[in-house]
């Protein structure tokens, strides 16, 4: 320490009101010596400066905190509006999705009965699980569960590989090809379900359809209803329908890459086929994990297309040919029995989201 100089504290000092001593106990002044026959009037004039600053710095904080509660920021208030514009979807799926979910399983723990004698209105009486064992033993329910999963591993991939094809071909045609291109794909998904299945049925009739006419220019009698041409008669409308969703999506994922990074590979000579090869499907992998989800669950709910190749043969497509069928009959054709019909609901939709957490895991995992 420089001559002349010495360290005083604040010991002894009267503090003003609502502060002490203990407010400040690391303060010491270090003064020269012939200021110490006087320290009080130091002193005081030191804790004076140091209590005008803390009560400045309270006074700032205070009117801070007030102008941030009376208006808020903009990021809240984004917030606010993000909320809004997203509260419809969420009230949606809370009527549509999540209050029919728990309805359906609390149905399907009761079962109707009717009295010894079949005399008067059956009763409602609490069966505990016992719908969900009658599952456990349904075949044609299991039966048609098997069916729609083998169909769904053979055409979801054709499926995938179609509008992957579709989406690299679109991304490197010219940007007026583009839009043409876009549009006309996407138009068979625009078309309703049921009109699109119509019209095919109609082209399959072997009466009337001139797909049948048309084969027998060549020589070839083919019956698109027949039990060897259906899964390939209904395969060609499911390919027709949603292979231009998922070319839509693919297609945005390729327009989300790096235009750097395409540059450089035909700089260094790389052609079209090896920058999609090489580049362009390991970059989108997580878009064809999710089409190929969506497509696979899709799948294990067909209902629309076989309901309605049923009118035109119902020899080969039986009322329980999906498990989506089944609970329909169940429903409206079976005498409505519709707390076992909610007993499959909740089955199938469990056995859906088993085997899209498989995939879903299976495909991170190879990743």
């Amino acid at each position: 320490m420089p001559s002349g100089f010495s360290f005083l504290p604040l010991d002894g000092i009267p503090f003003p009101e609502n502060h002490s001593s203990r407010s400040f106990p690391s303060v010491i002044v270090r003064l020269p010596r012939r200021f110490a026959d006087a320290p009080f009037i130091v002193r005081s004039w030191i804790v004076s400066a140091v209590t005008s600053s803390v009560h400045v710095s309270t006074a700032a904080k205070s009117s801070a905190q007030a102008r941030e509660n009376k208006t808020p920021s903009w990021q809240r208030r984004l917030g606010y509006k993000g909320a809004l514009f997203g509260l419809p979807f969420f009230v949606g799926f809370l009527f549509v999705f999540i209050i029919p979910l728990f309805y359906a399983i609390y149905e399907s723990l009761f079962k109707r009965q009717s009295s010894g004698l079949g005399i008067g209105e059956p009763t409602l009486h609490f069966a505990g699980l016992s719908q969900y064992a009658r599952v456990m033993q349904d075949h044609d329910f299991w039966v048609g569960m098997g069916r729609v999963a083998i169909y769904s591993v053979v055409v979801v991939p054709i499926i995938m590989g179609f509008a992957l094809l579709e989406a690299l071909l679109i991304d490197t045609a010219k940007a007026k090809a583009k839009k043409a291109f876009r549009f006309i794909l996407l138009i068979p998904y625009m078309v309703p379900t049921i009109v699109s299945t119509l019209m095919w049925v109609y082209l399959y009739s072997p009466d009337i359809g001139p797909l049948r006419k048309f084969f027998m220019v060549f020589g070839l009698d083919v019956n698109f209803f027949s039990p060897g041409m259906l899964w390939v008669s209904m395969a060609n409308l499911l390919l027709w329908t949603q292979v231009g969703f998922n070319m839509l999506i693919l297609y945005g994922s390729l327009t989300a890459l790096d235009p750097a990074l395409l540059e450089a590979a035909r700089v260094d000579g790389a052609s079209e086929l090896r920058i999609a090869w090489s580049i362009k499907i390991p970059q989108i992998k997580g878009s064809l994990v999710l089409t190929g989800l969506l497509s696979f669950i899709g799948m294990l709910q067909l209902f629309d297309q076989p309901l309605l190749f049923r009118s035109a043969s119902p020899q080969t497509v039986t009322a329980n040919f999906t498990p989506i069928m089944t609970i329909y009959n169940y429903t409206f054709t079976a005498g409505g029995d519709y707390n076992y019909a909610a007993a499959l609901s909740v089955v199938l939709a469990i056995v859906i989201g088993i085997l899209s957490a498989l995939i879903y895991g299976f495909s991170n995992r190879k990743k």
